[in-house]
């Protein structure tokens, strides 16, 4: 898994590469946490990303409850792979996707 941000002011633009799964997603986490502050439009780009885990899926449902009441949170880009995995598990309902 690879990740790769562009802040720009208040926008935090996070592409994820690879795979997102229980091995990695501490470090996700962490270095979210820590670029989060003073962001108000938070951008998941998923293009690159192949296969996200439930363990993936949670660090999105806890960002997405952190931006609710100081911004927005959208995820772009998503693979069809990768959307199957957010519609079989009932998240698609969750996210904003664009």
């Amino acid at each position: 898994m690879n990740y790769v941000k562009t802040n720009d002011g208040k926008k935090l633009t996070v592409s994820l590469v690879g795979e997102v799964d229980s091995m990695n997603t501490p470090e996700i986490e962490n270095r979210l946490l820590k670029e989060i502050d003073g962001v108000t439009e938070l951008v998941f780009d998923l293009e690159n990303l192949d296969y996200i885990s439930s363990a993936g899926l949670r660090v999105l449902l806890q960002m997405q409850k952190m931006m609710k009441p100081i911004g927005s949170m959208v995820i772009v880009n998503a693979k069809e792979d990768v959307m199957d995995i957010f519609k079989v598990t009932g998240f698609v309902r969750l996210f904003t996707f664009q």
